[in-house]
């Protein structure tokens, strides 16, 4: 369990080197769109009977109208645990308190004197969002999907999540239940790739949206990647992953607790604790396998531990450390050391940074304020988790009044005639003349 990989001793090879070396799940998009192709064409063509049909084949619930009823998100809020409720209601507060820090504002720019240039943040105006019920119903995502697309202004927002055979074919009662709280009425019992088809071309009462965003597995993120264009995604998102990078100030406890953590999600989930110190590396191995015996979920933990996307490296210090956790780019990192703060500051590349020993990745994923849909398989390196952002679009709007054009004209003929585009030029000829 942990395999290990010793860096220790030599010069770190160079960034995509260094990536190839370090664990890290595999998922081939590209192998399951062949399954996938077929099934968003059907929903295409036949709509609401398809997502019918493929619902009774591939998750055991035959629905004559997957939509769900406002009175069945309307009593999973009755009836949800107090305790639960409470910790949802947070959830929300603590979110939407960091998410509005995050809404943009207009910008006019007087470029010349009678020229301006203003950069419009708009909304999309329908988006659907999606929430796994597999391995895991993920209310807590409903929060995280939700809160930044009201907060950007999104108008219409509808919610999708597979059916659960003993909920009577509905939505795990907890999604419902965090819907209800967010006041959003349009949600489907619909998972899989069939539910981004459904949002993408519009099924039954669910018109089509013009961006999805959300979690999934590899069949919905490939029906993410074939559907893209016609609508915007926020990420293709692969398995979730944590990296620890810790000295011999981390708590072993901490860090074999945190690592099984992330473990928990998925066989193919990803951890990674990146150390300078063996005598750490040697205490965290000694404790996961007491700590795995001790979950729920031990079978899925220790195959996801005992992967070749989960393992210990150990590196001379905690400088090749950072190049390390920055050529690994994961979703969550986690810095366990000293000045930790400081240490934090210096990553380039990470979805979310955990400081300290009183920040595990638990946290944020549900009451830390953060957003827990983040960029995985190594998109840190170029891509951000969801926020309020993701739902915004800026647009210039130009205005430049007769003055102010007449004065760049010359400007504007001699780049058209750089680039050959002489009707470029003409068309603010044809102003001058008039």
């Amino acid at each position: 369990m942990l395999s290990r990989i010793d860096l220790r001793g030599s010069a770190l090879p160079g960034v995509r080197e260094l990536s190839a070396l370090l664990p890290r799940a595999a998922t081939d998009i590209d192998s399951v769109l062949t399954t996938v192709r077929p099934l968003c064409e059907d929903v295409r063509v036949r709509g609401a009977q398809a997502v019918r049909e493929i619902t009774a084949r591939l998750d055991g619930v035959d629905l004559e109208d997957f939509a769900v009823p406002q009175q069945a998100i309307d009593d999973a809020l009755a009836t949800i645990d107090p305790a639960v409720r409470a910790a949802l209601e947070e959830a929300i507060a603590r979110v939407q308190r960091v998410h509005a820090d995050q809404a943009r504002t207009d910008v006019a720019t007087q470029v010349v004197r009678g020229g301006t240039v203003t950069e419009r943040w708009v909304p999309v105006r329908r988006v659907g969002l999606y929430v796994p019920g597999g391995l895991a119903p993920l209310l807590s995502s409903v929060v995280m999907n939700v809160v930044p697309a009201q907060i950007a202004g999104v108008e219409s927002i509808a919610v999708a999540s597979p059916p659960q055979r003993d909920n009577g074919g509905l939505p795990d009662p907890g999604v419902l239940a965090a819907c209800a709280l967010l006041g959003v009425s349009e949600v489907y019992a619909v998972g899989g790739a069939q539910a981004i088809a459904v949002f993408g071309y519009g099924a039954g009462s669910c018109e089509p949206v013009d961006m999805v965003t959300g979690p999934g597995n590899v069949y919905v993120t490939a029906a993410k990647r074939l559907l893209r264009g016609l609508i915007g995604i926020d990420s293709e998102a692969g398995p979730t992953e944590v990296a620890i990078l810790a000295d011999d100030t981390a708590d072993p406890v901490h860090v074999a607790a945190d690592l099984i953590s992330q473990a928990e999600h998925d066989p193919l989930a990803g951890a990674v604790l990146v150390t300078d110190s063996e005598e750490l590396a040697d205490a965290v191995l000694g404790l996961v396998p007491g700590q795995v015996a001790a979950t729920k979920h031990s079978d899925r933990i220790t195959t996801a531990l005992d992967g070749a996307q989960s393992g210990i490296v150990l590196v001379d210090d905690v400088e090749a450390g950072l190049r390390v956790v920055d050529a690994y780019a994961a979703e969550h990192l986690e810095i366990q050391t000293r000045d930790a703060r400081e240490v934090a500051l210096r990553v380039r590349n990470a979805g979310a940074i955990f400081v300290g020993a009183w920040s595990p990745v638990s946290l944020g994923d549900y009451c830390a304020g953060s957003n827990h849909v983040l960029p995985t398989g190594g998109c840190a390196r170029h891509s951000s988790g969801l926020s309020v952002q993701t739902f915004l679009r800026g647009i210039h709007v130009v205005e430049y009044d007769e003055q102010a054009l007449a004065e760049v004209a010359g400007h504007i003929d001699a780049l058209a005639g750089a680039e050959d585009l002489p009707a470029h030029a003409a068309a603010v000829r044809a102003r001058q003349r008039a």
